[in-house]
């Protein structure tokens, strides 16, 4: 990889400074995927505050920092790794700072007995190229963005999910994607192809070994098929001082359901961008989604959903629970195609000020082109509300208990949506230590 695209851009040439070349595909159309993938990084800017969909988020403290290229083995243990072990999942796919490691992911051997395709991206290329083509950078695209085509471009190890047609797969599919280098960067990928009839829980989670500042440039394609269901949860637990840069693209057929949970609760910057294609009838999704954040912590989400055809439905509930001198930002879109009459959506967008220096900015938008639906969305920003407090300490709490009690209350609510026990138990902690108060 040329390190001309990158001249006159010191984030990129850090960012690409001393990165191995990958390994060349024996399949075209892969080597084509990541040529054109760097060409578009050549060209595209690093995005700042005076670009519309950058507004609100200043990612310039990433040009401050010199990112080296991941120095040699990992010497990660067994045991770091079992700390973050979900007993309900019945494969582990584990990448530690974007390499695939297969002595603590799940024998190919146990994976087949489900009857699903689980495995590492580089090595599925040749082996199953026929089902991955299709979907492969096709929904994610990196035309007009950057980090897309920087992931890209770097595409080698990543995750690969794919079940079958008629398949139910019972029990969740854990995909752990660790941090263990500081001043490193990272492009970890994921693509979920769900075949017709095909239902699958899948476990998206970033965690890190330690609390230096690195960088996590992530991005997930997820295809269903006709009938199938998909229920994606999404953890991003980054140290406090890295980068997270994040982009899914969902892409539904006929009568398909998506649902997905996410939560971020790390990194000094973070950025998640979701589009949903609902691209047949009967496609419904249902979004919710969390941030915690405190200091000077920036948590921006990104959403659109795209109702391109009748009959479909869509629900989004996001919160962010904002302290100290941190920002969230929101910005969720839904579209209404043209033609795509009996629409039903509706978005929420709720948050909670703890501090005096904490901030939001929210930017709930409908564009609808058409005039038999029914869509509505909303948004609040505000405190804990006196007479929540007033009706706890009547009932003999402390004006701190009673604080404390609505806060960890209004996490909870989406973390209560998550499907996985112990996920969800280790997830309610968190939340309750991040939301006491002296």
């Amino acid at each position: 990889m040329s390190m001309n695209m990158v001249a006159g851009n010191s984030y990129l040439e850090s960012l690409l400074q001393g990165q191995p070349q990958l390994p060349p595909s024996p399949l075209a159309w892969f080597n084509r995927l990541r040529a054109n993938a760097v060409d578009c990084a050549s060209r595209l800017k690093v995005p700042t505050t005076r670009d519309e969909e950058w507004r609100f988020t200043d990612i310039s403290p990433l040009a401050k920092l010199s990112f080296q290229p991941l120095r040699g083995a990992s010497t990660v243990k067994a045991a770091d790794v079992e700390r973050f072990h979900l007993d309900e999942a019945a494969v582990r796919l584990v990448f530690v700072d974007g390499t695939y490691m297969p002595q603590f992911s799940t024998s190919p051997d146990r994976v087949r007995e489900l009857g699903l395709v689980v495995t590492d991206l580089s090595t599925a290329i040749s082996t199953h190229g026929v089902a991955i083509e299709p979907h492969l950078g096709r929904h994610a695209g990196f035309e007009h963005n950057l980090f897309t085509a920087l992931n890209t471009a770097f595409l080698h190890d990543g995750a690969l999910v794919v079940v079958p047609r008629d398949t139910a797969a019972g029990e969740p599919v854990h995909v752990l994607f660790i941090a263990t280098q500081p001043e490193a960067a990272s492009h970890p990928r994921c693509l979920l192809i769900a075949e017709p009839g095909s239902s699958v829980t899948l476990v998206e989670d970033y965690i890190t070994l330690h609390e230096g500042a690195y960088v996590t440039n992530a991005v997930a394609e997820i295809a269903l098929g006709d009938n199938a269901e998909v229920n994606h949860i999404r953890v991003q637990r980054d140290s406090i001082h890295a980068f997270h840069i994040a982009n899914c693209a969902v892409s539904l057929a006929r009568a398909s359901r998506y649902r997905s949970v996410s939560v971020a609760l790390g990194a000094r910057i973070s950025r998640y961008d979701l589009s949903v294609l609902l691209a047949a009838e009967g496609a419904e999704c249902a979004i919710d989604g969390l941030a915690l954040i405190t200091e000077r912590q920036l948590a921006d989400t990104h959403s659109c959903i795209d109702h391109a055809v009748p009959n479909c439905t869509s629900r989004q509930l996001h919160k962010c629970i904002v302290d100290g001198a941190a920002h969230a930002v929101f910005n969720g879109k839904i579209i209404v195609r043209p033609g795509a009459q009996r629409t039903d959506s509706t978005q929420s967008s709720r948050n909670l000020l703890l501090g005096a220096k904490a901030r939001i900015d929210t930017k709930p938008q409908l564009e609808i082109f058409a005039d038999d639906v029914k869509c509505a969305h909303g948004a609040t920003v505000g405190q804990l509300a006196s007479e929540e407090l007033f009706y706890l300490k009547s009932r003999g709490l402390s004006e701190v208990m009673a604080r404390n009690l609505l806060t960890y209350a209004f996490g909870a609510e989406i973390i209560d949506r998550i499907s996985i026990a112990s996920l969800k138990h280790r997830l309610e902690q968190m939340v309750l230590e991040r939301t006491q108060r002296d």
